[in-house]
């Protein structure tokens, strides 16, 4: 068993999930064999859309984060029954976005630390963050996308997949990938398109420059 891929054993978890399997030590096992994947996807999505929050004052590291979507993951599948691979990591993308906007949203509204002096006033607290109104524009121009197209954009530009890794998850063919892919692009470079590489970087989102409103070259 240990031989079979990981969608393989994956997959497998989930079909005792649905078929009624005592649901603790299976989500165990199925979290533990998807550990490696789930935490490639925790520093890819905290280095690309959230890097200010591996600086101070929070200094987030990606086993914190896959600590605690772990534990999101777990009580969530106390009722969710993800059928598929598929489901079952779009999910846990799901979980780790949820994560890290309340990491970021609790960082916004810490005051600044200062020292107060007697013709000082309190500092405002500001965006510290990293993630810029433009990057929550982004974040919800791709939620806001197609279910298929969404889960294809998650999976290659954030999770790092391939397209041949990418058709096997969702059980499509390659060229159904990419065109879902050139759809979501198209879709995020109208919704953006007064945005600039000089105001956000696209890149960090995963976001090429045609998701930014600069078109490739012809």
């Amino acid at each position: 068993m240990d031989h079979d891929p990981t969608t393989v054993i994956v997959q497998r978890y989930l079909d005792e999930l649905a078929g009624g399997a005592p649901s603790e030590p299976v989500v165990r096992a199925l979290l533990d064999r998807s550990a490696c994947r789930l935490r490639r996807l925790c520093v890819l999505l905290l280095t690309r859309s959230y890097p200010r929050l591996t600086k101070p004052p929070l200094n987030l590291e990606a086993e914190e984060l896959l600590g605690s979507v772990v534990e999101r993951l777990i009580k969530a599948l106390r009722e969710a029954r993800p059928a598929s691979m598929r489901q079952y990591f779009a999910l846990a993308g799901q979980h780790m976005r949820w994560e890290l906007n309340d990491l970021a949203r609790r960082l916004d509204e810490r005051p600044a630390a200062v020292e107060l002096q007697d013709d000082l006033a309190i500092a405002p607290a500001g965006s510290d963050s990293g993630l810029t109104m433009d990057g929550r524009r982004m974040l919800e121009a791709i939620d806001d996308l197609p279910e298929d197209e969404r889960e294809v954009f998650d999976l290659i530009r954030i999770q790092g997949m391939t397209t041949p890794e990418a058709a096997e998850v969702l059980g499509v063919s390659e060229s159904t990938v990419k065109r879902r892919l050139r759809k979501g692009l198209a879709t995020l470079s109208e919704t953006l398109d007064d945005l600039r590489p000089h105001e956000i970087a696209p890149d960090a989102l995963g976001v090429d420059a045609t998701v930014a409103g600069n078109p490739p070259p012809s």
